[in-house]
């Protein structure tokens, strides 16, 4: 097995590449996760020193679609490693946390409470330090589906976790996991979308010197939005992988994070983070349209991103303004054809007859002809009157004469035989 390494200053995360288990036979049910062995958790102590707003911030400019939407009434379900629920940008954020290892809540690696806070961590500006989360007011699931650094034995429970979030009613569900293709991982992806749920994934970071690493899942299943890792200057960063198929990119390098026991990680990086810049974008989306089904809002986010800049970026940097508020003609066509159809047209009864209502119509008409005459009158008799000097007219009758009458010749000269 391999595992596709997720770096940070100072920092490991590896995330599996998990191997298939055997294709079941029948209708597969839900697996039963496998036991995590019990490894120490302590995660490496943040910084606590005060810092500016990081520079992905600034770039997405999430806030400015905040008058709209802050992400109310939508779930975003965090599958990773735990998050922890303690620190201040967490602390009344996580509705609930479940535990698939057996080794309890914590987050004993720190990764899954960084991008658990960058999808919807509160807004620690007024304290000093000038991060918060993406959509801020959604409410936040967290499966833990691996205890450190890296789980060998953990390719049934990614599966169950992206059930259970669906079943759970999760409208958007990160996950910031490179694993290997699988039925079992397939057919839960499947099940999630199918119940209306927008999957977000990294598209996996480059480890081996070569990039020969295989394609991620379940960022490379036709539907999921697959993001890569892009630079201040919008550019691939050079550990964003090569080989999964990318739709979108985000900030992925240079990230502060929030870390377990009230730290900060001014130096995280990785496809993880991205993902989950690009998940919030998602539930900023679903509660500014939520009528939006999960492909559309999927359509919706690549269609406003700042386009492609090169090899495995997709549509380009995510832009949460424009997914927001921009005005997509195939959904505007989608609402007009969702209108209610007209009732059916009702012929309706005339009135009864009422007479002097028609005896008033009589009389009005009548009248109008008179005026109608008189303006002949006026219009034509009176100026020939004027020009005659009102003399009679020469009046000329023509007889009509029988084709058999001779004609007779007229008087005087020019007759016939005349010389």
């Amino acid at each position: 097995m391999r595992a596709i390494e997720l770096k940070a200053t100072g920092l490991l995360l590896a995330m599996p590449l998990l191997a298939p288990p055997p294709s079941p036979s029948g209708t597969p049910r839900p697996p039963s996760p496998s036991p995590v062995t019990q490894a120490p958790c302590d995660p490496p102590r943040g910084n606590r020193a005060p810092f500016s707003e990081p520079w992905a911030q600034r770039r997405l400019a999430f806030q400015r679609a905040w008058p709209f939407t802050r992400g109310e009434g939508v779930t975003v379900a965090v599958i990773d490693s735990g998050a922890d629920a303690t620190h201040p940008m967490l602390a009344g954020r996580v509705a609930r946390s479940t535990d698939l290892t057996g080794t309890g809540d914590r987050d004993c690696a720190g990764h899954g409470t960084g991008v658990a806070a960058l999808i919807a961590g509160r807004d620690l500006s007024a304290r000093g330090f000038p991060l918060t989360g993406v959509a801020p007011a959604s409410r936040l699931l967290v499966y833990k589906q691996q205890n450190g650094d890296h789980e060998e034995k953990g390719g049934e429970r990614l599966p169950r976790a992206i059930r259970e979030a669906a079943d759970a009613g999760a409208d958007v569900i990160n996950i910031s996991i490179a694993a290997g293709d699988s039925p079992a991982l397939e057919q839960a992806v499947r099940y999630a979308q199918g119940r209306n749920a927008v999957i977000v994934a990294a598209a996996g970071n480059t480890t081996a010197p070569d990039g020969a690493e295989g394609p991620s899942y379940p960022a490379s299943y036709p539907g999921v939005v697959s993001v890569a890792s892009l630079g201040e200057d919008g550019q691939r960063v050079e550990s964003s992988g090569l080989r999964s198929r990318v739709d979108v990119g985000a900030p992925g390098e240079g990230i502060t994070v929030p870390w377990p026991n009230g730290g900060f990680n001014p130096q995280a990086q990785g496809t993880s983070y991205a993902a989950a810049y690009v998940s919030g974008t998602a539930a900023l989306v679903r509660a500014r349209h939520p009528l939006l089904r999960q492909d559309q809002v999927v359509h919706r986010i690549l269609t406003t991103a700042d386009g492609n800049t090169g090899t495995a970026t997709g549509s380009g940097m995510v832009n949460p303004v424009q997914a927001v508020t921009a005005l997509i003609p195939e959904e505007a066509a989608g609402a007009a054809l969702r209108q209610p159809s007209p009732r059916p047209a009702r012929l309706v009864a005339s009135p009864p007859e009422d007479g002097r209502t028609h005896d008033r119509a009589v009389v009005l008409a009548a009248g109008a002809l008179g005026l109608a005459a008189l303006a002949a009158l006026c219009g034509v008799v009176l100026p020939l009157g004027r020009r005659r000097g009102w003399r009679p007219g020469k009046a000329v009758i023509s007889v009509p004469r029988d084709e058999d009458e001779p004609v007779p010749p007229p008087s005087g000269r020019g007759g016939i035989g005349a010389s």
